[in-house]
């Protein structure tokens, strides 16, 4: 099924820069932005851990300079029937944490400082186990893919309005009303599209890592305590990361409010908690 999802999320993402691309500059943006979509795509999926542990910044550490933490990430990677990841550390003050790759081969597992600081090591497993549930599931991929690409539709859509800005329109205009028309909504709308669907994958693909995160440290207990702190504990602790790639941690790093909040691409705390609380519950 997540092969489907990698395949369809894939699709639409192309389908949008493409669409974007022709709005914007044409027949020619048409023809780049296909190309674009083609080494993006590609990009992604055999560079995908890289890419994430570029982004945040993260450096990998061996057993011995941290070899609680890796033991930790062994035996849990056992218990869910995988290889052991590569562990990394992001350097950040806000408890979070991360898993990257393309295949549980080519996976790695990253923790903040932070999040080394504020939990136990029950809670500290909790979060583990469901990142590897996320490599398990084959949710990486995923979550790489549609950031690439997100932070694609976004770059297009700023060219698009310098376009505007400097008069790069003024073909469409002798064409008519509607080709501005539609370049506007192009602009506007694709990486709103494009935000919406990482949206409804991150926020499905989370209740799914909680339940599965569970099953692998084998009680849900750990890691809804550890929720609970780490969204307290985010609040005052903004982590400096790309927009583009918050849907890939465990909690979301920018911790939005308002508006922000509506449109975050992480579940509420409190609803996958008390999800954590039913399962417990089943077991007794």
């Amino acid at each position: 099924m997540n092969h489907v999802k990698t395949f369809l999320l894939m699709t639409i993402l192309t389908v949008l820069l493409i669409v974007l691309g022709g709005a914007i500059a044409g027949e020619q943006g048409l023809i780049m932005a296909f190309g674009f979509a083609l080494v993006i795509n590609l990009f992604s999926y055999w560079f995908s851990d890289s890419i994430a542990i570029k982004m945040t910044r993260s450096r990998e550490v061996s057993r011995s300079e941290q070899p609680q933490l890796y033991d930790m990430v062994e035996r849990l990677a056992q218990n869910a029937g995988l290889p052991t990841p590569r562990v990394y550390i992001t350097p950040s003050a806000q408890p979070n944490a991360f898993a990257t790759g393309r295949n549980p081969r080519h996976a790695a597992v990253a923790v903040t400082e932070g999040i080394m600081q504020l939990l136990n090591r029950e809670e500290l497993e909790g979060v583990i186990a469901h990142e590897l549930a996320h490599i398990k599931n084959r949710d990486t991929l995923i979550s790489t893919i549609a950031t690439v690409m997100a932070g694609a539709l976004a770059f297009l859509a700023r060219m698009g309005q310098y376009r505007m800005i400097f008069g790069g329109m003024r073909g469409s205009r002798n064409n008519g009303g509607a080709a501005v028309l539609i370049q506007l909504l192009a602009i506007i709308f694709a990486p709103l599209a494009a935000m919406l669907i990482r949206m409804a994958i991150s926020r499905s693909r989370e209740y799914i890592a909680d339940a599965s995160g569970a099953r692998i440290a084998g009680s849900p207990n750990g890691l809804a305590g550890a929720l609970m702190k780490m969204e307290s504990a985010a609040r005052g602790r903004p982590m400096r990361v790309n927009e583009a790639a918050s849907h890939m941690f465990i909690i979301n790093p920018l911790s939005g409010q308002g508006m922000a909040k509506l449109f975050s691409t992480h579940p509420p705390i409190q609803d996958r908690v008390q999800r954590l609380r039913q399962i417990e519950s089943g077991r007794r």
